[in-house]
């Protein structure tokens, strides 16, 4: 039996991966660096035999942390590799930067099968049909655009493989020339934001993918350029390998109304305006000149807005925030004075004048089981004549304060300046007022 070339490829590099490991691998003392190196040669191999990726890595994985543990306890081994399996997947599951990837690979599938790329393709392939090697050109501008939406370098390299290579082919394009625009423009994936290697990147070592995005930008498109350079040069240089295209594959069809338009010039923003304000073309009605003329506008009306918005925003003056009326934490709101207090405090006896007299209906169950400790001497009020002082009137030094009652002082009394009564009376009193220590 004949193997085809492919094959022999393919056998000889899992060869020349297996050979050297096996030569080279101290089987007797194997440590966690050649466990890692074993596995990463085994993941090669069955990744080229056609085993699916993500249960080559899972299987490989899960195998090798268990050879790294058998080798330290074998009685936990399988406990401690379950247990590093479960938290894995679920730190992966719960880790927010890693949903974008799933979301991106969606954009992409959703941009494929709407045939976006088929047309986007078709587009730059015209518009570019002038320049040397056009289809090329068009095959890295359309990498470039499609890496954006998928971020990663299998999907770009796989459909553009299937729509661009067969057209650079034939066109009569040099293989070497068709499969390097292909791939090349493929690998800005990884590159161009957003890019699934740089949201990994970013979740493993720590780092911000916005600023990972924001350093990569430029260099990505940077590199499309320098891409897009070369072919051009190559094709000035070697017609043969590129050569232009065809009559035929320049032109295309255009509907009768732009047939019937193109007598008033080349020029489509000229030609559209002096259709609408020449009176009328024959066959062609002045809405559909005007809807043409507003599409041409497009592109323009949106850079005049980009410009705009960003004239606005860069001198817009800067709006500063006022304190005016604001007090500091611990200042006259949060800590009124005591004659505030005192003032509030009669307000309220004003307008409930009951609510000095609650009591609840039974005591308390820790002062039932003890017994009541003996009153303290009340302090008298310095300044005032003993004859003239009497226990049950007290006032705030203010005068706005009401006389209490004589009730017998009792620890449920309600507390209150000059309103409350019982044997406790609130700080807002002055040093004149009667106080319970």
């Amino acid at each position: 039996m004949r193997l085809r070339k492919e094959l022999w490829f393919g056998f000889s590099l899992m060869a020349l991966i297996i050979i050297p490991v096996i030569a080279l691998m101290p089987w007797g003392h194997l440590t966690n660096g050649h466990l890692g190196l074993m596995m990463l040669a085994l993941i090669c191999v069955g990744i080229m035999l056609g085993f699916p990726t993500a249960f080559t890595l899972m299987g490989m994985g899960v195998f090798f942390a268990w050879l790294a543990y058998h080798s330290v306890d074998p009685a936990t081994a399988d406990r401690r590799v379950l247990d590093l399996f479960v938290q894995r997947t679920y730190g992966v599951m719960s880790n927010d930067v890693l949903i974008a990837i799933p979301l991106f690979l969606f954009m992409g599938y959703l941009v494929e099968r709407a045939q976006l790329i088929d047309k986007l393709f078709r587009s730059l392939h015209l518009a570019s049909a002038r320049v040397p090697g056009a289809l090329a050109v068009a095959t890295i501008v359309t990498c470039a655009i499609f890496a954006t939406a998928t971020g990663i370098v299998g999907a770009v390299v796989t459909l553009m493989g299937l729509l661009a290579f067969p057209a650079m082919l034939k066109a009569g394009y040099n293989v070497k020339v068709a499969a390097g625009a292909v791939t090349a423009g493929g690998c800005l994936g990884i590159l161009i934001p957003p890019s699934v290697l740089l949201i990994v990147y970013g979740s493993v070592a720590g780092v911000s993918v916005v600023q990972l995005y924001a350093g990569a930008f430029l260099p990505g498109f940077m590199l499309a350029g320098l891409y897009i350079g070369y072919v051009i040069v190559l094709a000035k240089w070697k017609p043969k390998l590129m050569p232009p295209l065809p009559e035929s594959e320049r032109r295309v069809e255009v509907p009768p109304f732009a047939r019937a338009l193109a007598q008033y010039g080349s020029n489509a923003l000229t030609g559209l305006w002096r259709g609408l304000t020449g009176g009328g073309i024959a066959g062609v009605a002045k809405r559909t000149v005007l809807a043409q003329l507003l599409v041409t506008l497009v592109p323009a009306l949106f850079i005049a807005a980009l410009l705009g918005v960003t004239y606005r925003m860069t001198t817009a003056p800067v709006v500063e925030a006022s304190t005016a009326g604001l007090i500091e934490a611990g200042g006259l709101v949060a800590a009124p004075s005591r004659k505030a207090r005192c003032q509030r405090a009669s307000s309220a006896h004003r307008k409930n004048p009951t609510r000095r007299n609650l009591q609840p209906s039974r005591p308390l169950a820790s002062q039932a089981r003890r017994p009541q400790k003996p009153r303290r001497a009340r302090r008298q009020p310095p300044g005032i004549p003993p004859t003239q002082r009497n226990p049950n009137d007290y006032r705030c030094p203010s005068g706005s304060g009401s006389r209490s009652p004589s009730v017998s002082p009792s620890p449920y009394s309600s507390i209150g300046c000059g309103t409350g009564s019982g044997w406790k009376y609130s700080s807002c009193c002055s040093p004149h007022s009667s106080r319970w220590r």
